[in-house]
């Protein structure tokens, strides 16, 4: 078995068209990464070398030395669909506790977890366990994630 050609440079969703030569479908957590080997759909194999950890979003592309592109899919997961009268105070909750969050006009999408399924049921929320892509908002500094307090600096006390 050959060793996959690498992958070292990521195209942004909407700023690349044109064929690819494969899909590789990975879950939120799967989409963030720096050295991997992925497995395609079509069956070949592609060895991810970025030069730091990158967020990959639905519609990226990975970009082989020899210029092939594999294009990135959201997975489906387990998720939560919120649906409440107050969605605003819902989603405060949700983000005071540096949790991952996908907006929609009429709806929240979280992970599945059943602390913060009970305390927004608590909080009046309807809750709809689905199968589905998972899309959080990125971070408020630019591409990328929402890290809690406990993951960047940030240069204040906790006390």
């Amino acid at each position: 078995m050959a060793f996959p050609l690498p992958a070292r440079t990521v195209l942004r969703a909407g700023t690349w068209s044109g064929p690819t030569a494969d899909t590789v479908r990975l879950s939120y957590d799967e989409r963030f990464l720096r050295r991997k080997r992925l497995l395609c759909e079509g069956g070949a194999g592609v060895m991810v070398d970025l030069a730091a950890t990158t967020s990959l979003e639905a519609g990226d592309a990975l970009e082989t030395d020899d210029g092939q592109r594999i294009r990135v899919v959201a997975a489906d997961e387990p998720v939560v669909q919120v649906r409440g009268e107050n969605l605003a105070r819902l989603a405060w909750h949700i983000g005071n506790r540096h949790t991952p969050c996908q907006v929609a006009k009429d709806h929240l999408v979280i992970r599945q977890d059943h602390v913060l399924e009970a305390m927004l049921a608590q909080l009046g929320a309807r809750l709809a366990h689905v199968i589905a892509p998972f899309h959080p908002e990125g971070g408020a500094y630019g591409h990328g994630r929402t890290l809690g307090h406990d993951h960047a600096p940030h240069g204040f006390p906790h006390g």
